[in-house]
């Protein structure tokens, strides 16, 4: 009879199977996935020999590694630091703090999994807070992708959340019926747990576009400025038709004089350059392109339209699709590509916002002269 394979070797061997996925992509966007990828699995193994060994030394390491894996989740949704500030340094400190409880424990027995808990779910909170506050504290990710991305990110805290939950169950367990099922929770929040938030960094690192310099946001600004990208210089070389105006928007605050300059700046190299046509184009490269930081664009379109900064690029890409729906006999496949869309469920799904119908109705309506 073969012996049987604890669940957690399992569970290593098929993320493993993911990373090396990962890196024969060779996408550098992913690099923060493959990071956190290869946390996971050396958490999950180290857990693995802790509950079937036993030993000593893994039982000291087992908390300092699991301190590690809400952080690396922290910086793959907000980007790794291009400098190492004072508040880059604070994020190691529940990992300093983790270390020395977990080397003093037979001491005096520090509350670790209560502060693991605590650990996750503030970092969980805190991811959940960053999506709630929508695509424009995401400037690096396209604006075709800014959904998916805030999906992944509300997933991720969610899931930092659950484990969090999971530490003060083993904690309860250890204090009744001192940890006869802490193995079995251990197991269970790895099999259920480490898939999605593995996803979700995966899926997040995908609406990065290929090339885009490493950066961190802060408060939703880029601060590093990577070189000027070849695909937003094709898009300025070719000569455009002109597109319709926006529609006039509606306040959602009092806008000053700055915020319609820098509105008539990002309208103007939309109409001039048509850069809502590249399908990569997110908040940093519509800051640099506009020489103005990323956080004065999203603040100035928020109070002067009352919609984010994805919402208002769909629009002239929406524009664009209208005007080749009522010009050519181009198919909708073509026309949503055409406008800067990658995918035709968010070519719909905008255009029905937009305008009220679907393309295939607008060209109709369009056709008989209503």
């Amino acid at each position: 009879m073969m012996p049987a394979i604890p669940l957690p070797f399992v569970i290593a061997l098929l993320l493993t199977i993911l990373l090396f996925r990962l890196i024969r992509q060779n996408e550098a966007a992913l690099r923060p996935a493959l990071v956190f990828t290869a946390a996971c699995i050396v958490l999950v193994i180290i857990g693995g020999l802790r509950w079937t060994f036993d030993i000593r030394f893994i039982r000291f390491i087992q908390p300092i590694m699991a301190s590690t894996l809400p952080v690396i989740a922290w910086f793959c949704f907000v980007g790794a630091p291009s400098s190492l500030r004072a508040r880059h340094w604070l994020h190691l400190a529940p990992v300093v703090v983790i270390t020395i409880f977990s080397a003093t424990w037979s001491l005096w027995r520090p509350p670790i999994d209560l502060l693991l808990a605590g650990l996750y779910f503030g970092y969980g909170a805190a991811l959940i807070r960053r999506a709630s506050r929508g695509p424009d504290v995401l400037p690096s990710t396209r604006f075709s992708d800014a959904s998916q991305a805030l999906k992944a990110t509300g997933i991720a805290g969610c899931t930092l959340i659950i484990s969090a939950v999971s530490d003060v169950l083993i904690a309860g367990d250890f204090d009744v019926y001192q940890g006869a099922h802490a193995a079995t929770i251990v197991a269970v929040v790895q099999l259920l747990l480490l898939p999605v938030i593995v996803y979700g960094v995966v899926a997040f690192g995908r609406s990065i576009p290929a090339g885009e310099g490493e950066s961190i946001s802060h408060a939703g600004e880029s601060v590093s400025v990577p070189p000027e990208e070849v695909a937003d210089n094709l898009v300025e070389s070719v000569p455009q038709p002109a597109i319709e105006p926006l529609t006039p928007p509606e306040a959602s605050s009092e806008p000053d004089q700055d915020d319609q300059q820098v509105i008539q700046r990002i309208d103007q190299i939309m109409r001039q350059h048509h850069l809502f046509r590249d399908p990569d184009l997110n908040l940093n490269r519509l800051a640099r392109r506009a020489g103005i930081p990323s956080r004065q664009i999203s603040g100035a379109i928020n109070r002067v339209y009352g919609r984010n900064v994805s919402q208002v690029v769909n629009e002239y890409r929406i524009e664009e699709a209208k005007r080749l729906l009522q010009e050519t006999d181009l198919p909708v496949t073509s026309i949503f590509l055409e406008a800067g869309f990658q995918t035709k469920s968010n070519f719909n799904r905008e255009f029905q916002r937009v305008a009220n119908m679907t393309p295939s109705d607008y060209r109709r309506s369009v056709a008989s002269g209503e």
